[in-house]
């Protein structure tokens, strides 16, 4: 059956005299046979091949090569990115030219001869093996780079990371929903970056910053005359956003009045400018962030329920950082590093008694607030340390995030002590363990389980 490392080979030939000649000659790879169109799916469908040698005289009629060359359609559709080694009959090197033309990687023609085969095969394997390197590459660079700035590893942070992971690459238009501060910026980025579209880049407007009667001419662009001032004609910003994608922030303040109009270009794709009268089509993803309660508003008649549900095909929660308590220890380093390079300085520390006084405030701004008291902290601290009363923030009586059960309460706790005392100790893996009463492989342990980093 071959090992878990080892690359899959799919045979589809329907003679078993061939089935067994390969399946011994092959040991390298993990074998599967298939004799059919269909078998032959089912097992690209499961097992995503490296490699498939496909032989085009299929049953139900072997003779003809229709059968073959559907079925290398299908599993380049299913698996575009392996490898198809087509096998054909002595004459039928039109056939395998056609293969070629459809996607084939190469052919072999019959009788086989073995060790032809299985150089083509083996040189298939070495390209497949390498492009999925590069793709996984690829992929990790793309992903490190576009949420390189949300910082955290909190169970509710992770979730929210594979939620943007999952629909990043879709077109479907997404609500951010958080409070003030918890990076809903930062996650429309990272979906940006992460999408097709990242090509060009991310175009943002705040609708809370903008006064309404302005708000239109800014999002859909106006002609030359259209009101006092408008000298010429100018694109909006969904035209600029064009093949892009188009971030409404704190879209809940949109007025009524527009509501309709983003609506109906949500639903046709096409816009008129202000003044204008020529419908323009707009090729555009929406992402769209807000702090307010939509459902509030809707029961309030300030915002359209329609509306709603055509821009939260699908909704991203942000929790809190009273809800990511574990996070804030990071967050707070990761900034004082940020400040300290900034202004040339050298590095700070937290004592301890600063590390209680941030965990022990519930940080009502979130994100905003915490980084600013970093900010002013390693501003006006003197010497190598950040005290508590540099901070100046005073513990608080909040009450703390709700736990939905036991199992999520002892994650929860665990994510913080582990946290807590790598930060106190400097990421001193040997000192952590020690303040926590555990061995060295013990924290080790913990640290996997829970997703932590040093």
């Amino acid at each position: 059956m071959g090992t878990p490392d080892q690359p899959v080979l799919l045979i589809v030939e329907d003679d078993e005299g061939l089935q067994n000649q390969f399946r011994w000659s092959f040991d390298e790879y993990k074998v599967l046979i298939a004799g059919d169109r269909n078998s032959a799916l089912d097992a690209v469908r499961r097992h995503f091949p490296a490699v498939v040698t496909l032989d085009l005289g299929l049953p139900p009629d072997p003779a003809n090569a229709s059968e073959g060359l559907a079925a290398l359609q299908e599993i380049l559709q299913l698996a575009p990115f392996t490898k198809v080694i087509v096998v054909t009959g002595n004459d039928d090197h039109t056939v395998a030219l056609k293969a070629i033309a459809d996607g084939a990687y190469d052919f072999c023609q019959k009788p086989i001869d073995i060790d032809t085969l299985k150089l083509i095969v083996g040189r298939a394997s070495y390209l497949a093996s390498l492009e999925q390197e590069n793709r996984t590459l690829q992929k990790e660079k793309n992903h490190s780079g576009a949420l390189s700035n949300i910082i955290g590893t909190s169970p509710k942070l992770s979730k929210v990371i594979q939620m943007v992971e999952k629909v990043a690459d879709s077109d479907a238009s997404i609500l951010i929903l958080g409070e003030s501060g918890t990076g809903k910026e930062l996650v429309a980025q990272g979906l940006h970056q992460l999408s097709q579209r990242n090509s060009k880049p991310l175009v943002a407007i705040n609708c809370a910053a903008i006064p309404g009667e302005l708000l239109e001419s800014e999002l859909f662009g106006y002609e030359k005359g259209a009101f006092t001032g408008a000298v010429k004609t100018t694109p909006g910003k969904i035209e600029r956003a064009a093949g892009s994608t188009l971030f409404l922030d704190e879209i809940g303040d949109m007025p009524i009045a527009l509501q309709a109009k983003i609506l109906r270009f949500l639903e046709q794709r096409v816009l008129e400018r202000v003044g204008g009268r020529e419908e323009i089509p707009v090729d555009v993803r929406i992402i769209c962030a807000t702090h307010r309660n939509i459902q509030t508003l809707i029961a309030d008649q300030l915002f359209r329920e329609d509306l709603y549900y055509r821009i939260s095909e699908i909704e991203i929660p942000l929790p809190t950082l009273q809800e990511r308590k574990g996070d804030i220890a990071i967050l707070a380093k990761a900034f004082l590093s940020q400040f300290s390079s900034q202004r040339n300085n050298k590095p700070k520390k937290f004592t301890n008694a600063a590390i209680e006084a941030l965990n022990s405030y519930s940080w009502p701004g979130n994100i905003r607030e915490l980084k600013n008291a970093i900010k002013r902290a390693a501003i006006l601290s003197e010497g190598s340390q950040i005290t508590a009363e540099d901070l100046n923030i005073e513990p608080d009586t909040h009450a703390a995030a709700p736990i939905e059960d036991l199992k999520q309460a002892r994650t929860q706790a665990e994510y913080e002590a582990v946290t807590n005392a790598l930060f106190a100790s400097g990421d001193n893996v040997a000192t952590a363990a020690k303040t926590l009463g555990i061995t060295r492989p013990t924290l080790y342990a913990l640290m996997e389980k829970l997703g932590i980093k040093r």
